[in-house]
């Protein structure tokens, strides 16, 4: 296959980390060797069949971005003929002939969301593309199915999508609360419904939310998706949208990929396909989930999951 048929693999990592308490949690080492999450995701990426890597990121970041990631990971990857490119994620990046009063980027303190994240990508993206979050371990299962899926469907249909699906008990911190995406999935395999739930927290038999007992075996989003590039138009027509609310609400509202996808399903716009993974979850939301994360891939190493040096499995061109 020419890399150019490829699918690019979107890595957005422009998030500040505020549950982290200081510092870039993307760029904590969790390997033996000082791996970060972020090269085993280009590892499994690449070795499932992308073409492109495309970092999102922030442009306060970028100088310690590139000395830990872009400097290191650059190379090994175009060893196996794979280009990395950046875009940026600015708050002042609005669609033309939207304007914002300057109280709004004034209190402002985080980017727009996820779903700005992959907008700041247009004009970079021209093939099907997986999207997923920087601080996030999803195991090799996931990035072999979407990149299946974009080769076949996702290059034929301009709006028919593909989600990761992974089942809640295999995606909680043993140290607070997460995010999920709780989905609907029909008898055909494709998503009906994904609400976007907050303060998800493990127990004994599984998660509660907000005092809510949830069933551990439900399938959750956890923003790793294989989209189209018309879908890039679909979120600037999204985002005028959502920036027409009202500025108190700016302040803290995010344009999220989960929330917008739901929308466009209940509009009939477009169809995702839920690709199921039994793979677990892992990841650092609170810095005490480091030690567990650094174990995890050590487990993983010793299963021979991957090689003793990262990325030496991988074929010249691969």
């Amino acid at each position: 296959m020419q890399n150019q048929m490829k699918p690019a693999l979107v890595i957005m990592a422009a998030g500040i980390g505020s549950r982290f308490g200081g510092g870039i949690k993307q760029l904590e080492p969790v390997g033996k060797h000082g791996e970060i999450i972020i090269d085993y995701s280009i590892h499994d990426a690449i070795e499932a069949g992308f073409g492109r890597i495309v970092f999102v990121i922030r442009h306060e970041i970028e100088k310690d971005f590139r000395e830990v990631i872009g400097n290191r990971i650059e190379p090994l990857c175009e060893k196996a003929g794979v280009k990395c490119v950046y875009a940026f994620q600015d708050m002042h990046d609005l669609p033309e002939g939207i304007s914002l009063p300057q109280e709004v980027f004034d209190q402002r303190k985080k980017p727009w969301g996820t779903g700005h994240a992959v907008l700041s990508c247009r004009g970079l993206v021209n093939e099907p593309f997986a999207v997923i979050n920087a601080d996030d371990y999803y195991g090799k299962e996931a990035f072999v199915q979407l990149s299946r899926f974009l080769r076949e469907d996702g290059a034929d249909n301009p709006t028919h999508y593909a989600m990761a699906g992974f089942i809640l008990k295999n995606t909680l911190s043993d140290n607070g609360a997460v995010t999920r995406g709780i989905c609907s999935v029909d008898e055909n395999g494709y998503l009906t419904d994904v609400l976007e739930t907050t303060c998800i927290e493990k127990t004994e038999n599984g998660a509660v939310a907000n005092g809510a007992s949830l069933d551990p075996e439900v399938v959750v989003s956890m923003n790793m998706w294989g989209l189209t590039p018309a879908f890039i138009e679909l979120l600037q027509e999204g985002f005028v949208s959502f920036l027409q609310g009202d500025a108190g609400e700016l302040v803290k509202k995010e344009y999220l990929l989960p929330i917008y996808i739901d929308q466009l399903l209940k509009q009939g716009k477009v169809s995702v396909r839920v690709l199921p993974t039994a793979d677990t979850w892992f990841g650092i939301t609170y810095k005490e989930d480091k030690p567990a994360v650094a174990k995890a891939f050590e487990e993983l190493y010793q299963k021979g999951v991957y090689q003793e040096v990262l990325f030496s499995d991988l074929k010249d061109g691969q």
